[in-house]
């Protein structure tokens, strides 16, 4: 079995041969991954992650790794500096891929990508068109149809009518011979229906006090259904998002690494203090590098506080805080066992979204 893991595919080749250097300097000196982290102060895992191209080791790792082996200290930080401006790119192209996903569900969710109803517009327009050429054809072609009944003569627009016809027949639209006030019959049926309606109401309202009452008494309409919340689809190994993830390791439920940048930064003595923010799981956490046995850093955030000691000189980092504003408002104030304090303060835009782990102390989340 070889004794190394073959890197990532998708690893920067700047990356992959810094990474190469380390592997056969060690194996030159004969030197397993436990006896490397006891000589050098960082963890075994967190060598494991470096030999095998899942995280870049910070530049204290290789200065110390130089030490151990008599390597030339100048090549390996020349090596190193190459693969650490890869990593960032590689991290910034990450964000703008995730960037764009979250953009991409929310369009979704919101509706936007239903196709227009554009292409229903003609058929009902012309439809419409259809129904108004009938009308004003109103029948067979070449045949007009009945005036409305405002535009017939009547014995007011010509009163000598009323002289040369008998008062009690007329001659209808149609031919027919009707009573003069025929055209008038129907609305009158109408006004008369309605009266007597009205009326039956009154007398059944007199009879009956409390039917109106009853009529008054407001029907509630049932509480309407609650929406179900829809939950974009989080990238493979993301375990949690926003309040799930409060107070768990932000390693284990994959919020690090590529996910995550470095918004504010402050030191307190010689401990440096990063707050560290999952673009993905929208959480915050704190990370200490540098820190001796006994130190101690502290994060708030929505209502949740997490603190972190450090068991042995290195480093330590917190439990995860939702965070649902700005991250660079987040802050994480420390306290080394001297007693000295510091707190982290915001970085700028581009440098907070440009953060790569190279800095990342051994064994924290990225």
């Amino acid at each position: 079995m070889p004794r190394w893991k073959a890197l990532p595919e998708e690893l920067d080749p700047q990356v992959r041969e810094f990474t190469g250097q380390l592997r056969r300097l060690i194996d030159r000196n004969g030197l397993s991954v436990a006896a490397v982290a006891d000589s050098t102060g960082f963890s075994k895992t967190s060598w494991e992650r470096y030999l095998n191209g899942r995280l870049l080791p910070p530049l204290r790792a290789v200065l110390a790794l130089a030490e151990q082996t008599g390597a030339h200290p100048s090549h390996l930080t020349t090596l190193w500096e190459l693969a650490e401006r890869a990593w960032s790119r590689a991290e910034m192209r990450q964000d703008v891929t995730m960037e764009a996903i979250r953009v991409a569900q929310a369009r979704a969710a919101l509706g936007e990508l239903d196709p227009e109803p554009s292409a229903a517009e003609p058929s009902a327009t012309g439809a419409r068109s259809e129904k108004s050429g009938k009308g004003e054809k109103g029948g067979n072609a070449g045949e007009p149809g009945p005036a409305p009944l405002s535009q017939l003569p009547s014995s007011a627009d010509f009163p000598q009518w009323g002289a040369a016809a008998p008062a009690s027949d007329v001659v209808s639209v149609d031919g027919k011979t009707g009573r003069r006030g025929g055209r008038y019959r129907t609305p009158m049926i109408v006004v008369g229906a309605a009266g007597a309606a009205l009326v039956a109401a009154a007398v059944v309202l007199l009879l009956n006090p409390g039917a109106e009452a009853t009529k008054k008494v407001a029907v509630r309409k049932p509480p309407a259904a609650p929406q179900p919340n829809v939950q974009p689809a989080l990238p493979n190994g993301v375990r949690c998002t926003g309040e799930d993830c409060a107070g768990k390791d932000p390693e284990k439920m994959g919020c690090g690494g590529r996910h995550a940048v470095t918004p504010s930064r402050g030191m307190a003595g010689r401990m440096l203090i990063e707050v560290r923010y999952s673009t993905v799981c929208h959480t915050a956490w704190a990370r200490l590098s540098r820190a001796a046995q006994g130190d101690q850093a502290t994060i708030s955030a929505g209502g949740h506080r997490a603190t972190a000691r450090a068991e042995r000189a290195g480093d330590a980092y917190t439990m995860m805080v939702a965070v649902s504003g700005d991250p660079a408002k987040v802050a994480a104030c420390g306290t080394t066992v001297a007693g000295v304090k510091g707190c982290s303060r915001p970085l700028p835009a581009t440098a907070a979204g440009a953060t790569v782990p190279s800095g990342a102390p051994s064994g924290t989340a990225r």
